[in-house]
Order: C-alpha cells, then structure tokens, then sequence
C-alpha cells in the first residue's frame, strides 16, 4: 500500500500563522459541533427518525471548519453528499439542517433534500450533490458567472478524491483554467472513494501533481490540522478571486463507513486506529492545552454549549411539520407569471 496514504500525513503547508487564542477556540468549538452533530444524526437514524441514506463528515472536520474562514459572505460553496459539516461550518442554522434530516418543511430545502441535498442561497450553499463530480462544471458556472458580472465572488468546490477519475473533474479543470475563472477545488481526499483505496484507482496517487497539469497553481495540505487548512485554503481563495483556478488536496480520513449501509469491509482496524490518533479536535484541543489557551473548565463549557445547539436542533426537528401532500408538486414547474 502506498506509505502516503497508508499512515496520516503530517503537514504538507507553510509553517502555520499562529491565530488568536479566541479564533483557534472557536475553531475547536465549531469542530465540536460538527462531530456532536454527527453523533446524534447516528443516535436518530438507528432510531428511524432520519431515512434515506447517511454519510457521515467524522474525522473531516478540520477540512470544512478550516476552509470556509478563508470565505466571504459573497461567496459560493458547492458540496458532495458529505455536507453537513459544511453545512454548518458556513453558519446555515442547525435546526434547519436537522430538520431537513427528518424531512420537515422547516429544513433548509424544505424537507426535499433530505442528507444528500442541502441547500440554503442565503449562505451561498448551492448544495450537496450525490453524482459524483456533477456539482464540479456546476461551480466552473458559477465561477464563469462571477468573472462576467464582477462580483468579485469565488466558487470553492468540495469533492472527494474519487472525483478525479470522472470526465467532468478533467473537464472542469479544463474550461476553469483556460478562462481564468475563480473557481478553488477543495480535494478532500480520504484514502477511499466509497470503498476502493485511492492507490487501486489512480495511477498517480498525488492528485495535486496530476491537477497542476491543466497550469493551474496546485498543492497538497494536512487535512487534519484545522489551522494549516484555514491558512492553505485562505491563500488558495485569494489567487482564485485575483488571477484564476487553484486546487487544494486536503489529506483526510473519515472515522466511519462510508455510509450507514457500509459494512466497511476494504479497510483494516490498525488503518483507522492510525488516522484516530491524528483526530483533528484531539490535535487543536492539544496544542491549546499546551499554549496555556485551555483548560478543563473552558472545554467542558465548549461541551456543553454544543450540546445544547444539538438538542435545540434535534427539538426544532422533532416539532415541525411533514409538507402536505398537496404541496406535492410545488417548485417543480415555475409558475407563470403575466
């Protein structure tokens, strides 16, 4: 197996802008919430409160918390199916996420999207798409979109490493270079597109090498570590919105199957008991500790802050309503309008 992908990689970025002590705990936090979230999606989806299928962000967290501090309001975040934590990490309300879990009308997209299909245009997300790299010619859109009407805006694009070996990642790359557009491609590359090892399915397994061949600037980061995420991706957005399309590769690792339906056969214990000792929340809560930024007491209120986001997101769930039936064909056609 390849030794890269093999055992955690340790930080492939410059040396790290140390942040202040109030940011890099409010990265903590929100890594916390996404995990906690998680958690209790697992909780109620054992319970037959949330249907469908189930794909768990645990382990990436840094990659979404890290990416969407580089982020303006302007700007535009397409996803994969794998979206809560971005979902959240972009400040779409909770309880609107959760309950767009248990298909409520008060999910963010209404309850018609369920997992796979998060949307909210008020926070710039454009969804989480389940087709495989189809969101990446979406985002060249958008980012064609931004450089004709000056928006100054840019697209980043999150995609799993499987991606690479679809038509439309080549494609993409393609139109996004050759027009200059501000698009980033946010590789989230963790070891296993849906079940085979990144080292089965791609002869060269440094994706950032085989993006720089379409003359894009391209480099690979330590998905792990919130902090050198936040500085790669802040220095990726800011070419992308001056001069042009970057790709970032985040080296990552998800805790879980793939799904709730994975039996999780391709993959050894000793793999992910590795990766588990370079948990992203561990890693930060660790060099807080050790900077004398946090102590037993802050971190038990972090805990319990979480928490309470969680219960009142589960409870917002649980209180709204399914959408009547016959609302069953609305937003499906556009409606005329004289």
């Amino acid at each position: 197996m390849n030794e890269a992908i093999k055992h955690p990689p340790r930080t492939h970025s410059e040396p790290l802008t140390v942040g202040t002590a109030e940011h890099r705990r409010a990265l903590l936090q929100q890594m916390m919430l996404v995990r906690r979230f998680e958690e209790r999606c697992v909780e109620l989806y054992q319970a037959a409160k949330i249907r469908g299928f189930l794909h768990l962000y645990i382990g990436e967290e840094a990659v979404a918390v890290g990416a969407m501090q580089s982020l303006e309001p302007r700007d535009v975040v397409l996803a994969t199916y794998r979206e809560h934590g971005h979902a959240l990490a972009r400040g779409v309300d909770p309880g609107a996420v959760m309950a767009e879990m248990f298909g409520k009308v008060n999910g963010c997209s209404r309850g018609r999207g369920g997992s796979m299909h998060l949307f909210d245009v008020s926070h710039g997300l454009l969804g989480g798409n389940a087709i495989v790299a189809g969101h990446l010619p979406m985002a060249v859109g958008v980012g064609l979109a931004s450089r004709m009407q000056r928006t100054g805006s840019v697209a980043a694009c999150f995609f799993g490493e499987g991606a690479v070996a679809e038509g439309e990642f080549h494609e993409s790359m393609n139109l996004a270079s050759l027009w200059k557009l501000p698009v980033v491609f946010l590789c989230e590359n963790n070891s296993y597109a849906m079940g085979t090892a990144v080292e089965r399915s791609e002869a060269q397994t440094d994706l950032s090498l085989k993006a720089s061949t379409y003359g894009v600037p391209a480099y690979r980061i330590d998905g792990m570590d919130v902090e050198a995420v936040e500085q790669g991706v802040r220095g990726a957005v800011a070419i992308a919105r001056e001069s042009g399309p970057v790709f970032v590769e985040l080296m990552t690792y998800r805790f879980r199957a793939h799904s709730m339906y994975d039996p999780e056969l391709y993959r050894d214990k000793q793999e992910v008991a590795a990766w588990r000792e370079h948990d992203p929340i561990t890693l930060l809560a660790d060099r807080l500790r050790a900077a004398g930024d946090l102590d037993d007491d802050a971190l038990a209120q972090m805990e319990l802050a979480v928490t309470e986001t969680v219960d009142a997101a589960v409870a917002m769930a649980e209180t709204g309503e399914l959408e009547p039936v016959d609302d069953l064909t609305r937003f499906v056609h556009a409606e005329a309008t004289r």
